[in-house]
Order: C-alpha cells, then structure tokens, then sequence
C-alpha cells in the first residue's frame, strides 16, 4: 500500500518521499483509523488526506473554515489532474444544486465544504445520500473554546459525523494546538482512540524577529525596499491600519494588494489573484481575518501590530517559506498594540473564563515581545515542546551582538517595590514610585511613604518599564490576567531579592527625554481639532503632531517657553498662544504638578480675591458649584477664566465621583441617536476621534463624551 502512495506522491505531486508525519498520517486512515495531525504551517497537513482520497472510494469530504485556501486547494488539484470542488457563500443556489449532483455521481474525489453549511439540514441530508469514506477537519482547533479561533459552527461537526449509518474515517487537522485545546478537539469531534501525529512546530527556516519602538511605516518601508521581488505579507490590527498601509505603498507606486473582511468579495479576490500570480508582490492584511493564501513562496510576513496570542502570531508568520526556503518574521511591538487587543478582548462576548484565558495569553505575547531569551525556544516552550537547544543562532535574540549588562540591582529594586506595594498596583504606577512621582494618587494612597519611592528617581522611566517587561517576560515577576493588570511575585523573585540569581539584559542606551504625557496631549489634540473646526483648517496646519508632542514633554506656561518649541511661530502662539498656555497651567494645576513660573507671563488679569479663595478647593468642586448655581458651561469658562474644554473635563470628572450632573445639559438633543449610531458602528477603541470624524463637524467632542458617560451608566 505505501507503494501505491509513493507512487501517487511522485504521479500527482512531483515529490520523492514523504515529509516527516505524513506517511505515518496517510497509513493511518487507510486502515481506518482516525487520526490527529499537528503539523506547522507548510509541514505538508494537506497531502495526508489528498492521497488517501486516491485509494479510497467514495468522497473525501474536507470541511475548511477559509473559503479562499479551498479556492486555491482546489484550483492546484484540478490543475494536476485530481477532480476536486468546493461549496460556499460564494456560490449561487445553482451552482450549488450542480455541484452536488456532480459529487452524488461520483465525479469528485474531494469536496471542500465550509463548517457553516452542516447547519443545514437538508444540505448534511444530501451529504448523506453519498459515499463518504473520509472527513478531514481543517483548523480543527476551531472547535474549542480555548483555541485562537473558536467558530460556533465546528461544533456542529460531531453530530454531522454521528448521523452517517457507515462512519466515515475522521481527520483532524491543525498547525497549533496547545495541550488544552488538543484534549478539547478530540472529545468534542468524537474521535475514536485517533493516530497522534506531532510532527513538531520547529520551523527551522525561519527567522523570527522582533523590534521594539521604531516608526513602523519607516522600518516596512525601508525593509520592503531591500526586498524587492520578493513576495511578502504585512499584517495589521484593524481594517483601518490595514487601509493606511496600504494606501501608503500605492503612494510610493509599489504594486501592493489589500485583503480584509470588509471588502467586496470581488476586490479581495482580485488582490488575492494578483498576489498568487506574482502580479503583486506585497499583501496587506487583517491578522484578524484568516487570509487561507497558500502560496509557498513568501520571503517574509511582518506584523505591524502585536497579534492576541502566540497561536495567532506562529500561524500567520508560519506562511513565510512554506517551500523550505530561508524566510523572515518580523514582529514590530509598542506599547499601544496591548491596549488595542485588550480592547477586542475586552469588548467581545466571550465568558469572564474565557476572557481570563485570553489576557493570560495576550500576556504571553507581550512577554514574548520582551524576553532576552531564544524567541524560538520561546515559541516551542509555549507549545509544549521541549527546545533542544538554547541558542537557535537564527532569531533577533539569539543574533544580538550588544553585550549583556547586569541588571540585577535594578531588578532587586522594582521587585522591592512590587512587595513593599503589597502587589496592589500595576506596572505605570510602580514605575511612578520608584520615579519618585508627586502625583496625587501616589500621596492619596501615601506611595510616597514607601523605602522604594524615588529609589530610582534618577533612572529613565522607558528603562524602568523595559526592565520591568524583561522581569515578567522571564518569570521574575507576573502579570494578573485582566484588563488592568497588577504586577505580582513569583518564586523566582525571592531568588533575585536573596542575591541567589544574577539578571542579564541586553540593553541599548535609552535617549534622555522626558516622558510625554499622553493624557495631556489628547487635550492638546482635541483644543487643536477644536480650533481647526472653528477656522476651517486641517489641525495639522493649526499645530503637527511632533508639536503638541513637544508640548507635552516641555510644559510651557507663557508665550515666551511656547516660541521655543519647534513648529511655533510667533504667528501661531499670538493666535493660539492663550488658550494652549492655559491648557497647559489648568492640567499642572489639576494634576499637582510642579513647574518653574518665576517667569510666567500673565495669561489672563489677575483675579479677585475669591478667586484665590478657590485654590482651597479642588478645582472642579469649584466648577461644580458654579454649575449648580445655574451657570452655563460658557459662563464658568468666562468666570474662571479656564478654558471650555476644561470647564466640560472638570464636568466629567465630577459625574465620574457620583456627583449630580445631567449630561443631557450637554448632548443636544437631535444629535443623540446619529452619535449613538456613530458609537456603534465606528471601530473607535474608546477613542473619540474616529467617532467625531464619522459624525456632522458641528458636533462637538463633549456631545460625544456626553454620550458615551450616559450610555455607558445606563447599561
């Protein structure tokens, strides 16, 4: 019989011999056991149903999640003389009935079938009327719960398997599967004591990298540039990404494609086409949508965002060198992408388990995106298979030629603090006491009377928050799986503290600049849109982006600092300068942040005694009284002699402490379902400007944020 294959094998698909597992796959089903087969991306986990559907009668019934991997599936079967179809949503009512009829008569060797139509009963009824000897189950890890990509409709499987009168031979087929999810695939696809194959999820062929802190669109650019001809795929977070990114190579005139789930079937195939052909030889796509391209000669897949999990990241860097050859995965990380997956995971409808489960893993690619140790074994460890090897030699870890520094004062120091804190707080407010911050939450929690707070107040804050990641991503300290997670100890921090362990980090020399405040510069961004409504101007024409940055980091009070920062001339700050200065003192002033006024210009006239009166009180109860004595928002904002945008934040801030406020004073009343609309159909991420750009101008922010707050209360 493994003649006969063998025999196939060169026949039908040019190759000599099997890869490793696939012989033992195929032998297997044919005698007629079923099986489960883990096998890397490009291992080969398609031949070892497509051979023994030669030997066997009947049909091999393929059911595939990814309507474009059965298009290409099937299109390569047909080409090398197997009769293979496929039936999805991307065909008509007739094309459908045919194909069918077809397959009764037996004119198909394999027939690919998406999971959702099994919840069809009369479609699972026609199925029945044929010969069916074998089921292969794509993705199979689809169908738990604790897997990356779990579909409701793989659940309809087993029933669909348990209604044939003569079982067919089952398959499950996958290229991740945690221990978890493994158990979970074989007790709920009813697999009966199955042939394990675990080929093992090394794929030596690839380099995998990953790069902290750079300009993204400028590191791709560059890279790309250096790779021409070369086929490649970037992945991006949201359609959005995706969409800029795409439209800024066109802009560059570099034939490049685009794929995700809210494009026309007939614009993602046209792009998927082009892509396959080598018409193009750049993709880019949603990591959230399954892309199913099998084209083998991918020289590089590059993620622009971090994805969920690591199941995710190694199943769409795994379509680089599917034939063998040497290929890159690069994985480009910053800060922000955590708090855009754990606004998915945060806004899904999963279960609280479920959604533990899911930090714990988001957790784990943010260690992986940290660890000084090989990114390979990394991957295989998480995986649960034993690294023969500590050092890959092929990994950014690994080819890291800086020297290791030792840490291990700077680790006792944070981890002292974490214990000190009594393992209360998360990772932005530890750095803040170790930084020796003034803020009000560190004296209101009395932070500041801990032996760690300002222990490293001469240290950089991005360094501290390195060294911090590296600790948890090598086990000395640990994340709590939640939204807003709080650093823990381990059993490895006791070692360190106790001078049992030394801790190494490779370093690069961090520049020394402050911090930019990014809630201050949200308010910058929003004055700055404010002002380009009222005056019909882009807001990068108001002020760049690089400018309010500026702002943020400097601080300036008086128009005589704000003429030092690049981007304002003396144009822009006489026109603008009062009201940004103002910004400025009002947040320092809220925030208890000390700052050098010596030399501070007057912004406004001084103000009458009461008004200094007020400094007694925290400044919006100040508002809050005003407010309550019948004042519009204008009249505080003239009274105070604050900014509007202050005035409406000290409003917030007062409905957020329980404070009687009716945030209908600030919705108008004909705009409130066209924003509700807006909110639900906007990817926002919590952020109001894709919302305020989706809605009329003459909407303003605070009618949104007004929104948002009722909404919210109210569910």
């Amino acid at each position: 019989m493994i003649e006969q294959c063998n025999m196939l094998l060169k026949k039908y698909f040019g190759f000599h011999e099997f890869r490793i597992g696939q012989e033992k796959a195929v032998t297997s089903v044919l005698e007629k056991k079923d099986a489960f087969i883990i096998m890397p991306t490009g291992g080969g986990k398609s031949l070892c149903y497509q051979i023994p559907a030669l030997l066997q009668d009947g049909i091999t019934l393929v059911i595939s999640p990814l309507i474009a991997l059965m298009k290409d599936q099937v299109d390569s079967l047909n080409s090398i003389g197997i009769p293979a179809t496929y039936i999805n949503s991307t065909l008509s009512a007739s094309e459908i009935e045919d194909k069918l009829y077809r397959a009764y008569l037996g004119e198909y060797r394999l027939v690919y079938v998406s999971p959702e139509r099994l919840e069809s009963q009369g479609f699972c009824s026609r199925l029945m009327g044929m010969e069916v000897s074998i089921i292969a189950v794509d993705e199979a890890h689809c169908v738990s719960q604790w897997g990356h990509d779990f579909r409701p409709s793989y659940r309809q499987i087993s029933d669909f398997i348990n209604k044939f009168e003569n079982r067919p031979v089952v398959m499950a087929l996958t290229a991740t599967a945690t221990e978890r999810v493994k158990s979970d695939v074989i007790n709920l696809l009813g697999l009966k004591n199955p042939e394990l194959v675990l080929t093992g999820f090394d794929r030596k062929n690839l380099k995998f990298s990953v790069v902290n802190g750079v300009d993204k669109k400028g590191y791709i650019s560059k890279f790309v540039s250096e790779h021409k001809g070369e086929a490649g795929i970037i992945y991006a977070a949201t359609r959005r990404e995706t969409e800029s990114i795409y439209n800024y190579f066109k802009g560059k005139g570099i034939k490049v494609g685009m794929y995700h789930a809210g494009m026309a079937d007939e614009e993602r195939s046209k792009f998927q086409e082009a892509f396959i052909y080598d018409d193009i030889d750049l993709i880019v796509a949603t990591n959230a949508f399954g892309m199913g391209i099998d084209k083998s000669n991918v020289r590089y897949v590059i993620h622009h965002n971090m994805p969920k999990n690591m199941e995710a990241y190694y199943q769409e860097a795994g379509r680089a060198g599917r034939d063998g050859e040497d290929s890159q995965c690069v994985l480009l990380f910053c800060p922000g992408d955590v708090q855009t997956q754990k606004y998915f995971i945060d806004g899904s409808n999963l279960s609280e388990d479920l959604k533990t489960s899911e930090y714990q893993k988001l957790q784990r690619m943010v260690d992986y995106c940290h660890t000084s140790t090989c990114l390979r074994k990394f991957i295989l460890d998480y995986f649960g298979e034993e690294s023969q090897e500590e050092n890959c030699n092929n990994c950014s870890v690994c080819c890291d030629e800086r020297e290791l520094q030792d840490i291990t004062i700077e680790a006792q120091k944070i981890i002292s603090c974490v214990y000190r804190a009594k393992e209360r707080y998360g990772k932005n407010m530890i750095i803040d006491i170790l930084k020796g911050s003034k803020a009000k939450k560190i004296k209101e929690n009395n932070l500041d009377q801990l032996s760690t707070y300002g222990i490293m107040a001469t240290d950089h804050r991005d360094m501290i928050n390195l060294i911090t990641n590296k600790l948890c991503a090598d086990g000395y300290l640990k994340m709590t799986e939640e939204f807003y997670p709080v650093l823990k100890l381990t059993p490895k921090s006791l070692e360190v503290l106790k001078n049992k362990v030394q801790v190494f980090m490779k370093l690069e020399k961090v520049e020394e600049k402050i911090t930019i405040d990014n809630e201050l510069l949200e308010l910058l961004k929003n004055l700055r849109k404010n002002i380009s409504v009222r005056e019909g101007l882009p807001p990068y024409i108001v002020f760049h982006d690089s400018t309010l940055k500026e702002i943020s980091e400097k601080l300036p009070v008086n128009k005589e600092q704000l003429l030092s920062i690049k981007g304002c001339g003396e144009k822009k700050v006489s026109l603008y300068g009062d009201v940004v200065c103002q910004l400025v003192l009002d947040y320092m002033k809220e925030k208890g942040i000390e700052g050098n006024f010596e030399h501070k210009e007057t912004i406004k006239e001084e103000k009458t005694s009461s008004k200094n009166k007020e400094d007694k009180i925290k400044s919006h109860m100040v508002t809050y009284n005003l407010y309550n004595s019948g004042m519009s928002l204008e009249e505080i904002s003239s009274e105070r002699g604050l900014t509007l945008l202050t005035v409406e934040n000290h409003i917030f801030q007062c409905y957020e402490e329980g404070l009687d406020i009716n945030l209908d004073d600030l919705i108008p009343k004909k705009y409130e379902n066209i924003i509700l609309e807006a909110i639900e159909r906007v990817d926002h991420k919590g952020k109001l400007k894709p919302i305020k750009e989706a809605l009329p101008s003459n909407i303003e922010y605070s009618a949104i944020k007004a929104v948002l707050y009722k909404h919210k209360s109210a569910s």
